[in-house]
């Protein structure tokens, strides 16, 4: 291999002085084939010294053998365990390579995904103005908006109530139904308007109904 020194003086003699490069390979003693590599190459060659193996390099199977055990095993735990094999290493070595594999041993987080048919379901929940409402001559009071959303058909209403009384809130869900001009199959139910709807009239008169 060349070095900067000696690459830039062919450089200088084949361009500036117009030496060919048989002379040049016959001057320098190197091959015509290295005299081009280095007429061609844009930048003066560089030493890069061999990469040296990682000291957890030996270690690398048995901290995979000790995740498939246990997979949210900590740094600490697996050095105590491979410092007796002959680890030398330091914290952060175990701990940046555990950061690297240690999602090929969890258990994958699995997933169901739920398709609803059009008409089928439509979910209910309460929500509560952050002011009250004025209700006229200077008075307000604490209001709530029943709120209804047909996912697939991407419909929303609402309507306002003025308690959490189970009459108050079926005109609400009522009122919302009359605006989509039609019933679905099922009602969804979310956080605490069915525990309010349980105590004054239990689930079992509402057929179709269920809790999300």
């Amino acid at each position: 291999m060349l070095d900067v020194e000696r690459w830039a003086e062919l450089r200088r003699e084949y361009f500036v002085r117009g030496v060919g490069i048989k002379e040049l390979a016959r001057r320098y003693g190197i091959d015509r084939n290295t005299v081009r590599r280095a007429l061609r190459a844009d930048e003066p060659p560089r030493y890069e010294r061999a990469s040296r193996p990682s000291k957890l390099e030996p270690f690398k199977e048995e901290i995979h053998e000790l995740l498939r055990g246990e997979p949210k095993l900590t740094g600490v735990r697996i050095r105590e365990l491979i410092e007796p094999l002959g680890f030398q290493g330091g914290k952060s070595i175990v701990d940046d390579y555990l950061r690297e594999v240690r999602l090929l041993f969890l258990a994958p987080r699995t997933f169901q995904r739920t398709i609803y048919r059009p008409g089928e379901i439509c979910q209910f929940d309460l929500w509560q103005p952050s002011r009250e409402i004025a209700v006229g001559h200077g008075q307000t009071r604490k209001g709530y908006v029943v709120v209804a959303f047909a996912w697939l058909f991407a419909l929303g209403s609402g309507a306002l109530v003025f308690s959490k009384e189970a009459d108050d809130l079926l005109w609400g869900i009522a009122r919302c139904l009359w605006s989509f001009g039609g019933l679905p199959a099922t009602l969804v139910w979310d956080r605490e308007v069915l525990f309010t709807l349980a105590m004054d009239a239990p689930p079992t008169r509402w057929p179709g109904c269920a809790v999300s």
